[in-house]
Parts: structure tokens; sequence; C-alpha cells
């Protein structure tokens, strides 16, 4: 379904700053219906956020810059001392744990505080700049890259979750590369991951490669290894909510077992994230915290139970794929190879700027 003529476009302005608040697109709410949301409290800002509404490592960062400046802006409407400000402020960066580009963006913007409202609202202004850029130039870098690993044929690509315009404000990051394949003329089609348990692959990825007409198909999760194993595809290209100093990876739950699948089939398994998502403060995959999230979006789908009551769920996040099952590392600035690195000896291979 595209927006109405004169609502915000999802390629453009997923998380945007209007008139003194936040617009953003509630990303629960798509395929079915395109909602903008008008967001003017920290409170507002913190429930989209947890529930998904908004939802991309790029795209949190950004409304975490953007939800500094307006915590200010409230502040100094309900009279907050600094003290409320700051615990607000923290409120927004540690909505979701596990993205570092969060926390990484609240501070950014934070840090401008003391000089007023305005410098806040310029530094999250080129927060989201610099946010959109990288993701052409990840785009550009991981087509290229792919070509020499794979050839220039028309690839067969398999991804995981929503790493597109939706989550990376115009671009992609993961389904950016994949788009620039397919301008250069050398993408097949795309396989998609359903995405269980929230279908962000289904609902979104699905929506915006057909926007794109973009030739896909959708698979459940669970058969996503086995096509891989059976030669249906040239590579697996995903993205990252925090990469750490060792190069191991956080992203979406289901992305490990695709890992392990290409290394098995022998096909790259590349990520594709902003030099922002590496946190070199964080040694290994251990010590990411992993965001554990309510239990009945597992038990229910969509709000339809889909177990009996009463029933336990395990509603992990995302995992950890360890930093030799990635092939390569794709930022706006180098390619890393985590693989190789760590595999010869270098317990910090993001340390080592290329």
């Amino acid at each position: 379904m595209r927006p109405d003529p004169g609502e915000a476009d999802p390629l453009n302005d997923v998380v945007a700053w209007r008139d003194g608040h936040i617009v953003a697109i509630d990303q629960t709410a798509l395929p079915g219906e395109f909602r903008v949301l008008h967001i003017t409290t920290v409170h507002e800002l913190v429930d989209a956020i947890t529930r998904l509404a908004i939802r991309g490592a790029p795209a949190l960062g950004v409304a975490g810059a953007l939800g500094v400046a307006l915590a200010v802006r409230q502040g100094a409407r309900e009279g907050w001392r600094s003290a409320r400000l700051e615990t607000e402020v923290e409120r927004i960066a540690g909505a979701r744990p596990t993205a570092v580009n969060l926390r990484r963006e609240v501070q950014a913007a934070a840090a401008a505080i003391q000089q007023g409202p305005a410098a806040v609202e310029a530094a999250a202004a080129a927060i989201r700049d610099t946010v959109i850029g990288a993701s052409r130039h990840i785009s550009e870098r991981g087509a290229g890259y792919l070509s020499e690993a794979c050839g220039t044929r028309p690839l067969t690509i398999h991804t995981h979750c929503n790493t597109g315009a939706l989550a990376c404000l115009g671009w992609g990051t993961a389904l950016g590369v994949i788009r620039m394949l397919h301008e250069r003329g050398e993408l097949g089609k795309v396989i998609v991951d359903e995405t269980r348990p929230l279908l962000q692959g289904a609902r979104l990825t699905c929506w915006e490669l057909g926007q794109l007409g973009i030739e896909h198909y959708l698979t459940c999760d669970g058969a996503g290894p086995f096509l891989i194993s059976q030669g249906l595809a040239d590579a697996v290209v995903v993205g990252a909510d925090r990469v750490a100093a060792n190069g191991d990876v956080a992203n979406k739950i289901g992305t490990y077992a695709l890992a392990l699948a290409a290394r098995r089939a022998g096909i790259p398994f590349v990520v594709a994230a902003p030099e922002s998502t590496i946190d070199e403060a964080t040694e290994s995959g251990r010590q990411i915290p992993l965001e554990l999230r309510p239990e009945d979006e597992v038990t229910h789908v969509l709000g339809v139970p889909a177990a009996p009551p009463g029933t336990r769920a395990l509603n992990y996040a995302f995992d950890v794929t360890p930093a030799e099952l990635v092939t390569a590392i794709v930022t706006e600035d180098r390619v890393i190879l985590p693989g190789r690195d760590h595999c010869a000896g270098s317990p910090h291979p993001l340390r080592q700027r290329t």
C-alpha cells in the first residue's frame, strides 16, 4: 500500500523533525496501513521505540538524537530541572539495549544540551544527514564486494529481517546493497525470511522490494538454512544492531543459523552496517546485552493466540554470530574481513582501521 499523496514518503522520511516534534512512520501498521506518528513527548517516543513502531539500528539512532531535542523542548515547556531531563534522556537511550546506535546518538546529541535547544536540534539534524549518507556508501561498497566475490552474473541474495529504507531513512544497509545490485543489473532475485515473531521480513522487506519492483520470494525462518544448503542462494547479506571489537555480530534472532548454513555451503555471509554500529568498547559478543522481549509476541501472531493458554516463551530479539562465520563486514568506510583476521590470531580485527 503506497502512502497517500502529501504524506511522508517511506523512502525518504522515516523519522524526521517537524515543527518542534518528531514524525515517524509506524512500522507496526505496514503493509496494511500507512500511518504517520506525531510524537510530542518522551513517553510517546519510548513507547514507539519499544513496540517497534520505530526500529532498525540507524533509524533508532536518529530517533534517539531527535528524542534529546524533544526532551529539551518538553522540559522547557513543563519546567523540568536538570536531573529530570537527564532521567528522560536516559530513558530514551535505554529503550532498546542491544542496538548500540541508539545510545551512541543520544549521547552525541545530549553533548549539546548546555548550548541550548537550537544546538541540540542542529546536532540531531547532522546525525540524521550522516546516517542517510552512510547507507549509500555502504550499498556501493557492498555491491562492489559481492561482484568481486561472486561475479557480475545476476545473483540470488538471501536476507533476514528488514534493513531497507524503513530501517535506514531512505535507502538501506543490507537491503541497500541489494538495491544497488539491482540498479547495476547484477541482481536476479531475493529470498526473504519472514522473521518471526513480528514478521519484519514478510511485512516490511517484502513491501519494500515490491515497491522497488525487485523479484523476491518469502520463506519461513526455519527453511532458510535448508534453502542455502540446496544452492538456492549465492550469498547471505544481513544488517547488524551491534558489532563487537572482535567482529562478533548481534543481529535479529535467526541470523546465526544463516551464517552456519552459509559457511557449510561455502557462500559469502556479509554484514552491511554503518561504522556507528561497531562498538569497540565491547570485547566480544558475550558482552553484548541481548534484549528479551514480551512472551506474547511468540505465543500470539499479530494478536491472535497461537499456543495454549499458559504457554511460556523465550523471546530473544537478537542472536550473536561469531566473527569466524562472518565473511565480510561492509561499512561506509571499509570492508572488514573478521573471519580471516580472527583466524589469523587478531583478537580485535575491527580496531585495525583499513
